[in-house]
């Protein structure tokens, strides 16, 4: 079921807006949450601060709406997309004709690295599609960057304003948009010599080194324990699809640890692998759970070589 703007859509509807004020923000917000809730849907809000509490005022807490806290369920891409989808099939199968969702997604105005955000924003498109859901994305333009701005306009399909909603010309498709994104964030870390270089190690040789360079750190044992599973993962997917030629590379920090694994392999094909449980594509389930456990991942293909960055602790810069 659709109303105004989204009828007659079927599948994900993924519609962005833009904000320069409180005022404006619950004037895109509220009547977008007050619509479905009129309508009988099943209503979620993932705003982080003040936004969160802004809607909460307005809507009343005695509406049924579910309010998810967004910083915790934006914390990283993957686990966002995996906790939605199950979400969404949670509501169909107990008879939701039309689930709305309203949320902000990290970026870079609020500290938080946005490559792999963009590649959130343009994977949802087809990882939502299967359900039956309305999202809307409001983006605040008082700290937003202008590249974000440009990246958000390409990955949405529709643009909600005041004065209505609109198809936007400028989207692309997720595949398209993906392949056209070059890999720009790097750990500053990384400006420094490594300190530890591996040459084809064994899945041993990996696990030991990471270990080791853990014990300097701060880090909590989960995240010890997450960069052993990626590491392992990436190596073993180097091994066996790489084309030989494995270069593994390590850094530490008091609260983070930082790890590339190169190959001579093309890498995936599917652009939206890690994202989403793609399985069938090269090393596709063992990149879905380094996207689970980390706290980034990204792919980048340099000439003849294809390099898996990984980061466990807290991001810098």
């Amino acid at each position: 079921m659709r109303t105004g703007a989204a009828a007659g859509h079927h599948g994900f509807y993924h519609e962005t807006a833009f904000y320069g004020s409180d005022e404006q923000f619950l004037g895109l917000v509220v009547p977008f949450l007050a619509d479905g809730l009129a309508a009988g849907e099943p209503v979620f809000v993932a705003f982080a601060g003040r936004n969160q509490e802004l809607v909460r005022d307005a809507l009343g807490t005695d509406r049924d709406v579910l309010y998810m806290d967004g910083d915790q369920h934006y914390a990283k891409p993957a686990p966002a997309i995996r906790r939605y989808r199950e979400l969404f099939d949670e509501q169909v199968a107990a008879g939701a004709r039309q689930i709305r969702v309203a949320g902000d997604v990290p970026h870079p105005g609020v500290g938080v690295p946005w490559e792999w955000w963009a590649r959130y924003e343009a994977v949802v498109n087809r990882a939502y599609d299967p359900w039956p859901v309305w999202g809307l994305c409001p983006y605040d333009t008082r700290n937003t960057p202008p590249d974000v701005l440009d990246h958000v306009l390409r990955t949405h399909s529709h643009v909600a304003t005041a004065g209505g909603h609109r198809v936007n010309d400028g989207y692309e498709r997720p595949e398209d948009f993906l392949r056209r994104q070059p890999v720009v964030w790097r750990d500053p870390i990384e400006d420094e010599a490594p300190q530890v270089v591996l040459a084809d190690p064994t899945l041993a040789d990996t696990r030991a080194a990471v270990t080791m360079l853990a014990a300097r750190t701060e880090l909590p044992a989960d995240d010890v324990d997450a960069m052993l599973l990626a590491a392992s993962e990436a190596v073993t997917n180097a091994m066996i699809h790489g084309g030989g030629q494995v270069a593994v590379l390590m850094w530490a920090a008091p609260r983070r640890l930082v790890v590339t694994v190169g190959d001579a392999g093309r890498g995936p094909q599917d652009p939206c692998a890690g994202l989403v449980p793609t399985g069938a594509d090269v090393g596709g389930l063992g990149l879905w759970l380094a996207y689970q456990v980390c706290s980034y991942v990204s792919q980048q293909r340099d000439g003849d070589r294809f390099t898996l960055r990984l980061v466990v602790g807290e991001l810098s810069g």
